[in-house]
Formats: structure tokens, C-alpha cells, sequence
């Protein structure tokens, strides 16, 4: 029989895993490195001091017929089609479903590694959700969805914690002029201090080394800018982009290896226009349905229909309390309608809570 492997339990791997469990005639195996299901779209609610269920994800496979196999990947070669895992003897795969998804980037900003925190893993996480009992002041660095979220969460859960967030940009750069302004009323009733279009150098034990010079003085940074994903797929020669992402086809399938799909953050999909998916739970839940489709159809000796995706909504918690809906065009561009307060709070609580019912029922409609 058929055996697919799907390398990484994300919420594309473990999607898909289940889902190809249910539809191809195949054997399925999910390799992830733990055994448990991390949310890491709720990680600056857990850091703030939140407590948040654990989920197994042998409870997330089951009835699928999925089997798990805890262990770390070591190296793909697809050649003879074998994974190599660090501790377990290899596996021999048919079909290969990479979703090994990305993590912080440490290494591109001299200090981050030694100095800063990040929300990007559980460990990381609690790291940071230890050090905010000693208080102070904390620079959160990057202004996107990810630094939006954590800066508002500490502040929200933290009073006695002075918040600043430095950008690159201009906060709320890529939101509608109503968007940003409502961003911006909610910094200010929170505390949090502004510092746009600045750019780190360095990150130090005592803060952060703008460019330019200028120490910004902090008790702790959390950083949450760039990105990079396992060297894998580049040393096991599947074709990737400059930042070692799989280039896929409008089917999720390697350009370069036809046995070999990619989906998640490790892989560069793009729409029918050319333009790259952002990364994010509504593109990453979509895609790898859209994989598995794929796949059981060529094992069925039919041709997949293309991939095609257009954008809803940005979806940013403010805090439990708050939060702020961007409505967008299909290619993400704002509107200028938003949705905020406790509606949107709610909006994307239902959201996120969406997102992991998928992982149970991987069938679940997820063009949210």
C-alpha cells in the first residue's frame, strides 16, 4: 500500500496527516519532534501568564488511522525516498507532505540569541512567561500581527510592566486609516510606548542598539521579527527560495521533486497572481486541505484541480478584551472596514478556537 509520511505536526502537518488518514488510500505516519499539539497562535497568551489546555496529538489523530512517530527528522533523501530520524530506524515513503514549519529567527541581529525572548515556541514561551514575574520594563521588537498581539497581551495581564514595541515600519502600516487610528487609542489606553520606523542593531542584557547608535534602555526584549525555517529541505536538494522555503506548485507539489508536497511556513505557495501567501493559520489550514486533495487525487489517477485562495479578514487580538478585525480585499489589501472592542475580541476567539476543531476534523470549512 501507498505510504505517505508527513514530516511536522503544526497546524498544516497535523491537518494534513489527518485528513490524508481519512480520504487516500494510503498508510499514513506523522513524524513530529513531541508528542503534544502546540497553539502557537495563543503562545503571547500563554507567555502573559495565561493557562492553556494541552492537547496530545494522538487524541487529535484519533479515529483517523494516522499513527505518530515522536522523533526529530535528521535529513531527506529523496533519491532512495527515506526520512532519517535521530533516534528511530528510517522511514521509506511513497508520498512525502513537508510542514515543518518555521521558527524566530535568532541569528540575523547580533545579541538576539543570547539576550532576547521570543513567542515563537512553548519553550520560548515559558522562558518569558518566568521572566515577567520579576517586572520592569520590556522592549517588544517588530510590529507585525505577532508583536501587535504579545505587546497588548503583556501589557493587558502585566499593569506594572512598562511596554514599549519598536517597528521598522510605521505601526499599523499594512491596516486601513480606521484600523490604525483604533490601533494606536488602544496603545495609548494600555501604556505602551510607540517607537516607528526604527531598526535594531543589536540587542544587548540591558536593551536594544538602534541603528544610528541610540541605546533604548530595557530590563528584557522580546523579539518578534524575521523568521527562518529547517535546513532540510536545501540539503536534501528540493528546490527552495532564498529563505529555504520549498517552491511548490499551484497543487502544494515540489517543482523540482513530484513525490514531494510542501505546505505550512516551510513551504513558498503562491495565489494564481504571483503573490506569496502570508504565513498565518488562515492560509496554513487551507493549503495543506488543498495538498491532500492533490495527493489523493493523483493516487487516484486523476488530475488535481489548482489551488485557489483569496484573503477574508487580519484577525488581532488586543488583549481578552479587545481586538481589532481588518477586513481585506482577495489580495490582502485593506479595506477600510473594521470590526473592534469586545465583538472583535470575540470574533477572534471563535477564530482561533476554529482552527484547532480543524485539527480533529480536518474537513472543517477553513476559509475564515
Amino acid at each position: 500500500m501507498t505510504h505517505i509520511v508527513v514530516l511536522g505536526a503544526g497546524y498544516s502537518g497535523q491537518i494534513a496527516a489527518n485528513l490524508a488518514a481519512r480520504r487516500a488510500d494510503a498508510t499514513v505516519t506523522l513524524v513530529n519532534d513531541r508528542d503534544r499539539f502546540v497553539e502557537r497562535v495563543r503562545l503571547h497568551q500563554f507567555a502573559a501568564g495565561q493557562e492553556l489546555r494541552e492537547r496530545k496529538i494522538a487524541d487529535l489523530l484519533r479515529g483517523s488511522g494516522a499513527s505518530l512517530v515522536v522523533d526529530r527528522v535528521t535529513r531527506i533523501d529523496p533519491r532512495t525516498r527515506t526520512v532519517e530520524l535521530a533516534a528511530g530506524e528510517p522511514l521509506h515513503y511513497d508520498t512525502l507532505i513537508y510542514a515543518l514549519g518555521s521558527h524566530a529567527d535568532l541569528e540575523s541581529v547580533p545579541g538576539v540569541a543570547e539576550h532576547a525572548f521570543t513567542v515563537a515556541g512553548a519553550e520560548q514561551a515559558v522562558r518569558l512567561r518566568d521572566r515577567l514575574a520579576s517586572g520592569g520594563t520590556v522592549t517588544v521588537v517588530g510590529g507585525g500581527l505577532t508583536g501587535i498581539e504579545a505587546a497588548t497581551e503583556l501589557a493587558e495581564s502585566h499593569p506594572d510592566l512598562k511596554v514599549r514595541l519598536l517597528t521598522g515600519d510605521v505601526l499599523g502600516a499594512r491596516l486601513s486609516e480606521r484600523g490604525g487610528r483604533y490601533l494606536r487609542r488602544t496603545f495609548d489606553r494600555l501604556g505602551i510606548e510607540i517607537r516607528d520606523e526604527v531598526r535594531v542593531a543589536a540587542v544587548r542584557a540591558d536593551g536594544v542598539e538602534l541603528v544610528g547608535g541610540e541605546h533604548v534602555g530595557s530590563h528584557f526584549v522580546v523579539w518578534t521579527t524575521g523568521f527562518t525555517v529547517p535546513p532540510l529541505a536545501r540539503e536534501a536538494g528540493l528546490a527552495v527560495d532564498v529563505s529555504g522555503r520549498m517552491i511548490v506548485d499551484d497543487t502544494m507539489r515540489s517543482v523540482s521533486h513530484p513525490d514531494v508536497y510542501g505546505i505550512g511556513d516551510a513551504a513558498a505557495v503562491r495565489r494564481a497572481d504571483g503573490q506569496e501567501l502570508r504565513m498565518a493559520c488562515a492560509t496554513g489550514l487551507p493549503v495543506a486541505q488543498a495538498a491532500v486533495r492533490a495527493v489523493t487525487a493523483r493516487l487516484a489517477g486523476k488530475e488535481p484541480k489548482p489551488f485557489r485562495f483569496r484573503y477574508v479578514n487580519q484577525c488581532i487580538s488586543l488583549g481578552r478584551r479587545d481586538g481589532l478585525i481588518q477586513f481585506v480585499r482577495g489580495d490582502d489589501s485593506p479595506k477600510e472596514a473594521v470590526l473592534t472592542g469586545r465583538l472583535a475580541a470575540l470574533y477572534k476567539e471563535v477564530i482561533v478556537r476554529g482552527a484547532l476543531q480543524a485539527q480533529r476534523h480536518p474537513a472543517f470549512p477553513t476559509a475564515f
